[in-house]
């Protein structure tokens, strides 16, 4: 997982059960796999694999998020916010997001160029 060698799970459930999310390293690329809510209950989860994507020094970060049910626009803001962080030349590639996720970064944040979505 990049060059900082940290890998792990990041998970939230406080709430019931169908409000957690589940963040893995993924094995094949750098990057996470996402499962589950992105909600003001599970947002702590996301911010840090986000926060983890951030850090890391690779040139293209993957999300992959095909399993992943809902995005609060709170999430997608932690989201761009990251993207608009991160270093020239560097960028993210959200893989399978929910359909909101997509229509909400278009909507608020039409050029945003570090963030290229594939899928759904």
């Amino acid at each position: 997982m990049g060059s900082s060698g940290e890998a792990g799970t990041l998970s939230a459930s406080p709430g019931p059960p169908t409000s957690a999310l589940r963040v893995l390293p993924l094995t094949d690329r750098p990057g996470w796999q996402a499962a589950g809510e992105v909600s003001l209950l599970t947002r702590p989860a996301w911010e840090q694999a986000l926060c983890h994507l951030a850090r890391s020094d690779e040139e293209t970060c993957h999300l992959e998020l095909s399993a992943v049910t809902f995005v609060e626009v709170a999430g997608v803001s932690a989201l761009a916010m990251t993207a608009q962080g991160i270093p020239q030349g560097r960028r993210i590639v959200i893989e399978e997001p929910p359909a909101a996720l997509r229509r909400v970064l278009d909507l608020f944040w039409p050029g945003l160029l570090t963030v290229e979505v594939m899928g759904r």
